[in-house]
């Protein structure tokens, strides 16, 4: 296993810089839906989406999301719980005019719902070779002993 701090910065970082996830809810049988994270540097405890009450997460509950980060150097499967955030204040602090696009009726919306996703465990891979990976990538060398501290079981 590698070092689990660097890994989980790693995450937040990718995270920051292409904030797309796919979701879904655990037990369901309906396909994950792309979203669109909102992220606090002071809440690594969780994250929140802007959806519609006719969203098929809008129940909330268990659920669980997948993340490739935008080079392709980073991969992870996080667990946790999606709940109706009701703090108007939250909602308004991440309000924007990309998320407006999404809303005719504005913030003000009947059909606006922002789910806070409650963050559990996560899985995590870096898929970084070194300089020497690489060459043994394109020749058909073996890489998983390069790779097998790049992995990573984290709470979040």
């Amino acid at each position: 296993m590698s070092d689990d701090k660097d890994i989980r910065e790693r995450f937040w970082t990718d995270l920051s810089s292409s904030p797309f996830l796919m979701v879904g809810l655990q037990g369901s049988h309906a396909h994950s839906v792309p979203m669109t994270a909102q992220l606090d540097k002071d809440a690594d405890h969780c994250f929140w989406f802007y959806t519609s009450r006719d969203n098929r997460l809008a129940a909330g509950g268990p659920a669980m999301a997948q993340f490739a980060a935008k080079d392709h150097y980073l991969f992870a499967c996080i667990n946790g719980t999606l709940v109706p955030e009701t703090d108007e204040t939250v909602i308004d602090r991440y309000w924007s005019k990309q998320v407006e696009a999404w809303y005719p009726g504005g913030r003000q919306d009947p059909n606006l719902l922002m789910l806070r996703f409650d963050l559990g465990t996560a899985e995590i891979w870096r898929a970084d070779l070194s300089i020497g990976g690489v060459f043994k990538m394109m020749f058909g060398g073996d890489v998983r002993a390069e790779l097998r501290d790049k992995h990573a079981e984290v709470s979040l």
